[in-house]
């Protein structure tokens, strides 16, 4: 017998956030999560839903706030679940992020290491430089939003407050036009309709502005006056590419894309260097807590111009290039080809050629490379969220580098990676938390390793 059951109204006090964002709460040792709670406070809350070993609940009134609550300026915060955090004050968000850090590392991989404090930002807002928006069809409107949590119902939005308002206002030219065009949104329960997102993606420095259009068919009818409609209204944009998706997915994102206008890429520089950028790319999306990120990676690289440095998991170069300014050689590897392709064209534009990029998995590549008689000094990891597969992890204790930099974006698969090094000769030296995406849950950190002689 559960101590919660489904529609209980109780009270409960919060003792921590989850990686998601939501409170938590304990009932004789069961746990609840209550979206928009926060540490510190005591809550009404009713559940939801109860699985054996936590549940869920709907907070109902806060009946002790914490010195952080704030309230959040979106007025579809409460709504959308596009961030979590806009109801904590900004300084608590950077407390809580190293915290959770802290707990991951001490928790999951029993590091008790120097944490930094959390590095925010001046001006956390409107700092997101791409955005991806589904659309609807409702009440025969053309509608433009953002999903709600944990479902595809889409919140209409007109400005999100970390989008960077010109891509607010390319989204919503974008849906004006196609609704004057009567073009129909895509239906994901029939399959039938024709746009499905609408992406903008605009230099911060170089000041282009990209417009993906995605959509389920080949054909947009009338594509040629609605270009001409979004250039009227919108005469700085540098690219608009259509980017064709025909399948039944939740992925953004298909296989093909067509030039509608302009370039099929646009620029824009993270600490000097310029990078070229496309609708597949992957470019992080707040450049300029990005430079902060990865002077921190180079901070903790500590290269004199003499190393050999491996980048795994490379993506379009950005870590690699900021590396190979201060290494004698740099060896980029990643799995998906069209980055790879983007990384040597990164390094042309930048007229850097002491840099090496591998199309592959990491596991497999570094193999190879050891056999060739590349020995590492160092090497630089930044894995998507599962982290490194164990095969790498074994290939690195193998490769024997003085140091590893671990950049991620999720501390739990980090502290169960360097725990694996550790135990293989490695020690943690310290960890620095960045705060990528103010106001969500999400927070990014970097990882400085030494071997042990």
């Amino acid at each position: 017998m559960l101590p919660v059951q489904k529609n209980d109204r109780l009270d409960v006090h919060i003792h921590d956030l989850t990686h998601e964002g939501a409170g938590v709460a304990r009932v004789d040792g069961y746990t609840l999560f209550v979206p928009n709670a926060l540490p510190g406070e005591t809550v009404e809350i009713v559940v939801t839903k109860t699985n054996k070993q936590y549940g869920f609940a709907r907070l109902i009134d806060v009946k002790q706030a914490s010195a952080d609550r704030v309230e959040p300026p979106c007025p579809i915060f409460y709504q959308c679940g596009g961030c979590q955090l806009q109801h904590f004050s900004y300084d608590g968000q950077l407390r809580q992020k190293r915290d959770r850090v802290v707990d991951a590392l001490k928790r999951l991989g029993q590091f008790d290491v120097p944490v930094h404090e959390t590095i925010g930002m001046s001006e956390p807002w409107r700092y997101r430089n791409k955005a991806q928006v589904p659309f609807k069809d409702e009440g025969g409107r053309l509608v433009a939003g953002f999903y709600r949590p944990r479902s595809h119902d889409i919140v209409e939005m007109k400005e999100c407050l970390i989008q960077d308002e010109r891509n607010d206002v390319a989204v919503q030219v974008v849906r004006d036009v196609l609704a004057a065009h009567n073009v129909p949104a895509y239906d994901e329960k029939t399959g039938r309709g024709v746009i499905r997102h609408v992406m903008a993606r605009y230099g911060y420095h170089s000041g282009e502005l990209m417009i993906v259009l995605i959509t389920k068919t080949t054909k947009i009818k009338g594509v040629n006056e609605i270009v001409a409609d979004i250039l009227k209204r919108l005469p700085d944009v540098t690219s608009i590419m259509q980017n064709v998706n025909p399948d039944k997915t939740n992925v953004i994102l298909g296989s093909t894309n067509k030039l509608l206008y302009g370039h099929e890429t646009i620029e824009d520089k993270i600490g000097g260097l310029t990078f070229t950028i496309s609708p597949h790319s992957f470019f992080q999306v707040n450049p300029v807590q990005t430079e902060k990120l990865y002077g921190k990676a180079l901070e903790y690289a500590q290269l004199t111009g003499t190393e050999q440095v491996v980048d795994a998991y490379c993506g379009i170069g950005t870590i690699s290039l900021f590396l190979a300014r201060k290494a004698a050689h740099v060896y980029g590897v990643e799995v998906v080809p069209e980055a790879i392709e983007d990384a040597k064209q990164n390094a042309l534009v930048n007229e850097i050629d002491n840099v090496t990029y591998a199309c592959g998995a990491a596991e497999d590549v570094l193999p190879q490379w050891k056999k060739d008689g590349i020995n590492p000094d160092v090497i630089v990891v930044d894995p998507p969220r599962k982290g490194c597969a164990e095969s790498f992890l074994e290939t690195m204790v193998e490769m024997a580098p003085k140091r590893i930099v671990y950049v991620s974006c999720n501390v739990a698969t980090q502290a169960r990676d360097m725990r694996y090094l550790a135990d293989r000769g490695y020690k943690l030296v310290e960890v620095t938390p960045v705060d990528m995406f103010p106001h969500t849950a999400h927070v990014e950190t970097v990882a400085w390793m030494e071997k042990v002689k």
